[in-house]
């Protein structure tokens, strides 16, 4: 049955579950990402931070050392040291610090911007259920992980290897130096490293990111019927719209049918169009399409007319041309002014009307 509901979920998720799985926290998270950014901000430590740490580091304990006779030895002065030292330590590493809370902040932010959820934090018991945890640990998504973790350690061996292949001459000759060329040494060669793995990390985080939205598109897909129900839910049950259009249809066909009596004339095709116009000099500008309809609601127009003593007019071509260009409640087009005054003053004419 489970593999059955997964092979009818074939179709690509709407909005409307992609919005319920952002407000429940359900995102595509990639790691990879979050270890690039701490990599970059560890390589630019490195690079461009890490000598003048080691100096802060060296004059904040050069005193220590160097007058470690001199310094109290009771609890005032202790306290004081640790203080120093804490205090000097931070402000050494704050700046690194800073970064890496800002990268760890920016990972989350540039992968689905700001989301405020406290439910991936609640407890679910399908997160402690034996079952469903061997079936994460052999799952494609494991699997996966596990594939990226081995091009990971083979990739930075790669890049170490690159980094100090070409200097294993100035390594071996490396105890014949000073500790001021080691270090700078040293030093170059990690920054040359750090370097290196940063730009492979971003190439597994790129991957890892494709990925991981593919995964996630795919843990939210829909089946046909869920997609009708949802449909249902925020539309509505088709089956009710069409009734309530209908009703809605057969209101309008009421009044219009109410307003054939009033009208002046009826042009028809005779049979197939049927066009009623009412046009009053005192608040009409030009005459007004009260009721309009084509075969049998034409020619239910045209019963009412007669019933009703409104003139019933043929005119083929008129009717067309009002029916497929005036709207119902509407003036009818300046094109059409000549030969509708023409037919309204013959109108008035047989009731004694001025036109």
């Amino acid at each position: 049955m489970a593999d059955e509901d997964k092979d009818s979920k074939t179709e690509d998720p709407s909005q409307k579950k992609l919005d319920e799985a952002r407000e429940k926290g359900n995102l595509a998270n990639s790691k990879e990402l979050g270890n690039f950014f701490m990599l970059m901000v560890l390589a630019i430590t490195i690079a461009w931070f890490l000598p003048p740490i080691l100096r802060d580091t060296k004059n904040l304990l050069a005193p220590f050392l160097s007058d470690a006779d001199s310094l109290a030895a009771d609890q005032k002065g202790l306290s004081l040291i640790l203080y120093k030292l804490a205090f000097g330590g931070f402000a050494i590493i704050s700046l690194p610090l800073l970064a890496s809370i800002i990268s760890a902040i920016a990972t989350s932010f540039l992968q689905h911007g700001f989301v405020l959820s406290a439910e991936p934090m609640l407890p679910k018991l399908n997160k402690i259920s034996p079952i469903a945890g061997f079936g994460r640990i052999f799952s494609i998504r494991s699997l996966v992980d596990f594939a990226k973790n081995i091009i990971k350690v083979v990739l930075v061996g790669i890049v170490a290897f690159m980094a100090v292949y070409p200097e294993l001459t100035h390594i071996r000759q490396l105890p014949n130096q000073s500790t001021e060329n080691m270090l700078l040494f040293l030093w170059m060669l990690a920054k040359r490293i750090a370097i290196g793995v940063v730009i492979a990390m971003f190439f597994i985080a790129l991957f890892d990111i494709i990925f991981q939205r593919f995964q996630h598109m795919k843990s939210l897909r829909m089946s046909k019927q869920e997609l009708k129900d949802e449909y249902k839910q925020s539309e509505g049950d088709p089956m009710v719209k069409q009734r309530l259009r209908q009703l809605r249809m057969e209101r309008a066909r009421n009044r219009m049918m109410a307003a054939v009596p009033q009208a002046d004339v009826v042009i028809t095709n005779p049979t197939h169009f049927a066009v009623a116009l009412k046009y009053d000099t005192n608040t009409m500008s030009a005459p007004t399409v009260v009721a309009k309809g084509q075969d049998l609601i034409a020619l239910k127009i045209r019963e009412i007319a007669e019933e009703n003593d409104v003139p019933v007019i043929e005119n083929p071509p008129l009717a067309r041309a009002l029916f497929a260009s005036t709207d119902l409640d509407k003036e009818i087009p300046f094109t059409h002014y000549e030969a509708v005054a023409k037919i309204i003053s013959y109108v008035y004419q047989l009731k004694g009307k001025k036109t």
